[in-house]
């Protein structure tokens, strides 16, 4: 399994969309934990230092790597030139911590940060902004190749890319030389999607895995009550892997024979108060020994 590197990402300790959750864990706990619980890569959260002369020691004596880093794009509400400095400035730091993917969101219209009900509030692109998107996702896929980089668009809920057929539109429509996939497993059985179907059609793009999993009766709780994402995150509808109603057998078996290469990061954002981190993350690294063998 040399292809594959497993990684977990802090925001099971500090949640970067709230704040409030996880504010007494601390930057050395969260990286200590991770490597207690038997995980190789890290995320980058709020509390990480942003300079890559302090942040890489911190990783070095853990025996920790970044496997990458989210970003918020506006490419369909603001001009591009406001994202193609932030771009470049993230892709450096990236570039310096030795990641080879940058995750990227559009965050244009998103509600995932507001208070608003995540199913009947999801915004919809226009076709011209579509157009801004996938061309613009093109021209950030140009400038991660200066480095030798590549960007992985991150499906999201309660945004303009989240069901299947965003995704399908959003890979047919950009050059698979400059803009590649992020799977996210949580995020797409949240929406209703099929997990399988998305990653068999789009192997070939896929070069950033995310394994959460999702608590059935919160979800549908998130439907009923027509409640915000936030809200939803709060009641626990993510969990790890191994602790909901998804069934990673036949995912593994698909990124095994796929040949994958690359992170498979658990990401599953929770209160810390409520689930304790580091029992999840040790949740989460025994499951996926269980059925994956390493």
């Amino acid at each position: 399994m040399t292809n594959i590197k497993l990684g977990i990402a802090p925001i099971a300790w500090t949640n970067d969309d709230l704040p409030e959750l996880g504010k007494e864990n601390s930057f050395e706990q969260c990286i200590s934990e991770m490597a207690l619980a038997g995980f190789t890569g890290t995320e980058i959260g709020n509390k990480y230092p942003k300079d890559p002369d302090t942040l890489r020691p911190f990783l070095d004596l853990r025996g920790l790597s970044v496997a990458s880093a989210w970003f918020s794009s506006f490419l369909t509400t603001k001009p591009i030139e406001e994202t193609i400095s932030s771009f470049k400035e993230h892709r450096d730091f990236l570039h310096a911590m030795g990641a080879k993917v940058i995750v990227i969101s559009e965050q244009g219209h998103s509600i995932q940060g507001q208070n608003l009900p995540i199913f009947d509030a999801k915004p919809i692109f226009t076709e011209d902004e579509w157009q801004l998107l996938t061309s613009g996702l093109e021209t950030l896929g140009d400038i991660a190749a200066e480095k030798e980089m590549e960007i992985v668009y991150h499906h999201h809920m309660g945004t303009g890319v989240q069901t299947t057929e965003e995704i399908d539109r959003l890979m047919a429509e950009t050059n698979p030389e400059k803009v590649s996939l992020l799977f996210d497993t949580g995020h797409l059985v949240f929406s209703g999607e099929d997990p399988m179907a998305i990653y068999e059609k789009h192997q070939n793009r896929i070069k950033h895995i995310h394994f959460k999993d999702i608590r059935e009766e919160v979800a549908r709780q998130v439907v009923e009550t027509k409640i915000s994402f936030l809200e939803a995150v709060k009641l626990g509808v993510f969990t790890v892997p191994g602790d909901g109603m998804i069934d990673f057998k036949p995912i593994v078996s698909a990124i095994d024979a796929s040949g994958y290469k690359g992170w498979v990061v658990v990401e599953a954002e929770q209160d810390p108060a409520l689930a304790n981190p580091l029992e999840y993350a040790i949740k989460a690294r025994t499951y996926i020994k269980s059925i994956w063998g390493f």
